[in-house]
């Protein structure tokens, strides 16, 4: 079959990804720290129908890829498209095992950490991959941008490790806040204080001092800012990698459109 180069789309589409997850990252950390567990379901299950929908097309093109390869793409006698497979498709398919996953357990109102663990798994995966082939672009011509293409490895990849402390971060407030349990600070301990009744010889009764209670005091909802970081730290590397996405897509495609298959990367 005819060479289809779809790397352009691809990489709008895992764009796209980013953005959102940045978004509902930065959105769950706020209405984490403003304590606003309805809010904060709303948006993850508002967010589970467009990564959803991402990751099926995302899922069809990579096992597409996958089941159709080897493309018959030759410049005399060598396939320019040898191991393109492993290099690009696999980590598609695990974009979008990851994707389908979040999708699903968002949208049910279950818990994130699963799909944090796939996460981490497919970041380290995706990391080693971009750094392999960085190390072989040179010789084997894998790409010809190997800083890009490492960059965009490189962000998915931390950005997927980071998720797994943002997902259990994210189970542990829900979890809390749904079952009215006291968590970050919300109040304190009625507090006893004993008074003295006078001297003894002028009590009616055997000398016992009082005890004055003073109401329990209501503090303002607060998370600790170490955790703020840790849930902040996911949304940043997501930007980063949407970054890398969309300059990757710019860098690749004139290429692409230019010289059709031999400005493959």
């Amino acid at each position: 079959m005819g060479f289809i180069d779809d790397l352009a789309l691809v990489e709008v589409l895992i764009g796209m990804v980013a953005v959102l997850f940045a978004y509902v990252g930065v959105v769950s950390w706020w209405y984490i720290r403003t304590n606003k567990p309805k809010l904060l379901r709303e948006t993850l299950k508002a967010s589970a129908v467009p990564v959803g929908v991402v990751g099926l097309i995302t899922a069809a093109l990579g096992l597409w890829g996958e089941m159709t390869w080897p493309f018959n793409v030759t410049f005399g006698t060598t396939n320019f498209l040898a191991g393109y497979n492993i290099f690009f498709l696999d980590v598609m398919v695990m974009f979008a095992i990851v994707c389908l996953a979040y999708a699903v357990v968002a949208y049910t109102g279950k818990h994130l950490n699963s799909v944090g663990v796939l996460a981490v798994v497919a970041g380290i995966c995706t990391a080693f991959y971009g750094y392999v082939g960085y190390n072989l672009a040179p010789n084997l011509q894998y790409t010809k941008d190997p800083w890009e293409t490492f960059a965009l490895y490189g962000a998915f990849g931390l950005a997927a490790i980071l998720a797994f402390p943002a997902t259990v971060l994210v189970d542990y407030y829900l979890h809390h806040a749904e079952t009215g349990q006291a968590i970050w600070q919300r109040s304190t301990s009625t507090l006893r204080l004993r008074t003295s009744m006078g001297s003894r010889a002028a009590q009616p009764v055997s000398g016992v001092d009082s005890q004055e209670e003073i109401p329990a005091q209501t503090l303002k909802f607060r998370v600790p800012i170490v955790l703020q970081l840790v849930m902040l730290a996911f949304p940043v590397m997501m930007v980063l990698a949407a970054v890398a996405a969309f300059w990757y897509f710019g860098v690749t495609l004139p290429g692409h459109l230019g010289n059709g298959a031999a400005g493959a990367p």
